[in-house]
């Protein structure tokens, strides 16, 4: 809980300033800011290192990152991807001029459901761009199966899922890319910032010229690139959070067993499949978020209800993801969202309660007593 008393639903994760300072003092004498300086090259390789990954890319931010992606990944016509997620997913196949075509989701851990992704493939398919949730992955085998099977590229949106396994592996290591999100709130965090991991060295110089206005040499510019390059300062405050990172992984881990402790076999109160089992045998979850689904014929009180009681108390949830991105204004016409009944059903329903490393377990516990006294 804050001095205030007020608990947000996030909290950034920092490293001392002392460390911070001592990190960046170098700046004031190199004068090097942006452009790929030593610490935006020092965080590419130690992310490498962690991630299990040949390559990654830097960028400002998540989004300019999953939309470099898609142009380097020449991912064009149409792409099949989710509806429960964040606008960015959507936002950035748009933005490239690719067509989004919604997959339903699985009930148990909101991710794509792969049993539904067949159907929606047509001769304009060339990418599936699936998104690992809430620290939930995707059923990235099957996925990459029907990739194969058809031809299709597979991008994941990472966002949710940096430091997550699946057998060991890093999430980052599967398909042909993956954008991963560091703003301020992620599990990891740069301040701002985002990556593109993949295998094909040859993605290298393209996706550098995609953040560097297609620069090549002092006098030589031979793509049309936007800039979209981490600056010394967020790549700085990346290097020591890294240093961190497991550290606070399992502090999440520690709260996210607390809620379900708390919340689990209450009727009407569906929790995300827990990590390790069911579709997510394997995965060993960061614990970015905590979702609950409030079933209101069951438990008797709505995701709204509660949220506003938590208000009340200066506790602060949040309803992620609603609306549905196909329920968006700016989307009005285009999509129906009926066609995702399963995405459309969760967005209707469900509460992030606050989730960061340092929420301590009392905190917890008061939540889940006042969601208690809420229900039947």
């Amino acid at each position: 809980m804050s001095n205030d008393g007020v608990i947000l639903v996030a909290r950034s994760s920092m490293p001392s300033f002392e460390e911070y300072t001592e990190e960046i003092k170098g700046f004031w004498e190199t004068h090097w800011l942006t452009n790929e300086g030593a610490e935006h090259q020092l965080l590419e390789g130690q992310l490498q290192s962690y991630l299990g990954v040949p390559n990654v890319s830097l960028f400002v931010n998540g989004h300019s990152a999953l939309e470099g992606a898609i142009e380097a990944l020449g991912i064009t016509g149409e792409a099949i991807t989710t509806p429960f997620s964040f606008a960015s997913t959507t936002h950035a196949l748009v933005r490239r001029g690719v067509t989004p075509v919604f997959c339903d989701i699985r009930r148990d851990d909101f991710t794509m459901d792969p049993e539904k992704i067949e159907s929606l493939i047509t001769p304009r398919t060339t990418a599936i761009v699936p998104v690992h949730v809430y620290g939930n992955m995707c059923d990235v085998e099957a996925i990459q199966r029907i990739a194969d099977k058809h031809g299709l590229k597979v991008l994941y949106d990472g966002a949710h899922s940096f430091g997550v396994t699946k057998d060991g592996r890093s999430s980052a290591t599967f398909g042909d890319a993956t954008m991963y999100s560091f703003h301020a709130t992620k599990v990891f965090n740069t301040i701002e910032g985002g990556a593109v991991c993949y295998r094909d060295s040859s993605l290298r110089p393209v996706l550098h010229k995609i953040r560097n206005f297609g620069i090549t040499g002092p006098e030589t510019v031979e793509s049309v690139g936007g800039n979209a390059k981490m600056n010394e300062f967020c790549a700085a405050m990346g290097v020591c959070n890294l240093r961190h990172v497991d550290e606070e992984i399992a502090k999440r881990r520690k709260v996210l067993a607390r809620y379900r402790e708390n919340l689990s076999g209450i009727d009407g109160i569906i929790l995300s499949v827990e990590s390790g089992t069911g579709t997510q045998t394997g995965v060993a979850t960061n614990a970015s978020y905590m979702p609950v689904v409030f079933d209101e014929s069951v438990c008797g009180v709505t995701r709204d209800e509660v949220a506003f009681a938590l208000a009340k108390r200066n506790i602060y949830a949040r309803k992620y993801f609603y609306p549905l991105i196909s329920d968006y204004a700016c989307y009005s016409g285009r999509f129906d969202p009926s066609k995702t009944p399963v995405a459309q059903w969760v967005a209707q329903r469900v509460l992030c309660l606050p989730m960061f490393a340092d929420l301590d377990l009392d905190s917890v516990d008061m939540i889940c007593d006042i969601i208690r006294s809420l229900t039947k």
